[in-house]
């Protein structure tokens, strides 16, 4: 997975958007593709759902490369913003209009399974965030399943040491499943506005 890119690029990215190359959204699309498209396929579980909103995605970028502010975060983080709005309007206009019997019931069913996309594309984020050797220790214990003193024993350090990884590591994770205020976004998305 590509890492955040740094500001500089991201300033030049969107200089070169502005200025309509084809090259630097083809440059984009390379780049952040994958994760557009991960993380609407994981929001709406439907393929051509998420190839619906990886190209409207980058359809507004080629649009409306104004609309991003580096100040407020990375180009990674805006694009998976502008993921992460798409896919919940195309979750919630799937559902509008549905006023029959047992709507509240679906309207219901509905916030949830946003709720738990949006932790989910939270839990991602932190997950490729984190430094690399809190994630190791984590990919050994939990996909792997390493108890903490094979883990510590894998990546060449002390049982104590693995468990302050594992145990940091969780605790970043654990942030993942709080509920965000109704105006703010996931963490490292930067602001809704």
């Amino acid at each position: 997975m590509a890492k955040d890119a740094p500001p500089r690029w991201d300033r030049r990215m969107q200089q070169r958007l502005t200025r309509g190359e084809a090259a630097a959204l083809g440059e984009l699309y390379d780049r952040f593709a994958s994760l557009v498209h991960s993380q609407a396929h994981r929001m709406l579980d439907d393929e051509d759902a998420a190839d619906q909103v990886t190209r409207e995605v980058f359809g507004y970028v080629w649009e409306n490369p104004g609309a991003y502010d580096p100040r407020h975060g990375s180009m990674r983080s805006w694009v998976a913003r502008l993921t992460h709005r798409q896919s919940v309007q195309r979750l919630r206009g799937a559902h509008d209009g549905d006023g029959g019997p047992g709507a509240d019931g679906r309207a219901e069913e509905l916030e949830h399974r946003v709720l738990r996309a949006t932790a989910a594309a939270r839990a991602d984020y932190i997950v490729a965030s984190m430094p690399a050797p809190l994630r190791a220790a984590l990919e050994l214990a939990y996909v792997q399943r390493r108890d903490y003193r094979q883990a510590a024993e894998d990546l060449g350090v002390t049982g104590d040491e693995a468990r302050r990884r594992l145990r940091l590591g969780l605790q970043l994770l654990s942030t993942a499943n709080t509920r965000p205020s109704a105006d703010s976004a996931p963490p490292g998305y930067g602001p809704l506005s």
